[in-house]
């Protein structure tokens, strides 16, 4: 279905998202893959934000970040799985203009969000792993409801600028995107745009890579701290503090540098919209099982859950 454009007007008012690089009579066996793990996804991040809220052993600083990770994850999964579900079983690919501007806004926000909360989980380990002795004392619940209320604030504001310099610009009439959903790069195909463009490459730059540095940074000072005194006791317990938040880490980043920092104008688009499936869909569906399966904590909770819904149900 072809969307309609304003008449006599260089803006659109409505956009035609292409969509996944599928074959039509695939489109069936993709929609039920896609919406298996969209509801996996949601499912799984709720019960990991139940599973902290229920369990008085879990309020802690890393489970505190982890539940505001495990909300990010849904509500980002949320921006573009829906749309592109109702996409492909209507075969109406139309997104209106307030919806697209909407959907690059909170894209923005919470994949913003999501790096600024990776970023406290590596400073509670390195925390936690480095100054044990003071790690209540460091890592207080003011301090951990400022790192929140910061990266909040820090991701509205870089979603709004980003989201009204789009606003302004015309699209050149133009309202066909080779994408899944009004991705930022995809839209920026007009000819003035060299503020956007100046602002993506220092700010946004800055949103990714200061983060990362601060990442990178906190795991360096852990790795020299545990080799500093080698004990395999010591690796194992670090290993398992560090090695699902680490996992998840690389995942984020790697598909997200894969499609904004080494994709070039000669690697086909198609590789850039499976790459954007890989941390818009199947990131945030992988990290309740990187986090509960690795983690004795949350697999006593879950099983503390099981146990009461039990005796609940056996007493109706």
């Amino acid at each position: 279905m072809s969307c309609m454009r304003r008449d006599n007007e260089s803006s659109v008012s409505e956009f035609l998202l292409l969509g996944l690089p599928i074959w039509t009579e695939k489109q069936g066996v993709y929609y039920s893959l896609f919406l298996v793990m969209y509801l996996t996804t949601v499912l799984g991040n709720l019960l990991i934000i139940l599973l902290i809220r229920l369990d008085s052993c879990l309020h802690t600083p890393m489970y505190f970040f982890l539940s505001h990770l495990a909300f990010t994850d849904i509500s980002y999964s949320s921006v573009t799985a829906p749309k592109m579900l109702m996409n492909m079983h209507t075969q109406s690919q139309c997104i209106s203009y307030s919806g697209c501007i909407s959907q690059v806004y909170f894209f923005l926000l919470f994949g913003c969000l999501d790096s600024f909360l990776l970023t406290s989980m590596a400073y509670d380990r390195y925390v936690a792993i480095c100054h044990p002795l003071h790690y209540t004392t460091i890592m207080s619940q003011k301090l951990c409801f400022l790192l929140v209320t910061v990266s909040w604030v820090l991701s509205c504001t870089n979603a709004l600028l980003h989201t009204l310099l789009l606003a302004r610009l015309s699209f050149c009439g133009d309202n066909i995107l080779p994408h899944f959903f009004c991705d930022l790069s995809t839209l920026l195909n007009c000819s003035n745009i060299s503020l956007n463009e100046l602002v993506i490459f220092t700010e946004g730059g800055m949103i990714i890579i200061l983060p990362l540095s601060s990442v990178l940074g906190s795991y360096i000072r852990i790795g020299t701290t545990v080799l500093r005194v080698p004990s395999t006791k010591r690796f194992c317990k670090a290993f398992s503090t560090c090695g699902s938040h680490l996992f998840v880490v690389s995942l984020y980043y790697g598909t997200i540098a894969g499609v904004y920092f080494f994709s070039s104008p000669s690697i086909s688009n198609d590789k850039d919209i499976i790459a954007s499936v890989m941390y818009m869909v199947v990131t945030p569906m992988l990290n309740p099982f990187i986090y509960s399966l690795r983690n004795r904590d949350m697999k006593h909770a879950l099983e503390i859950l099981v146990n009461r819904i039990k005796v609940l149900t056996h007493n109706h």
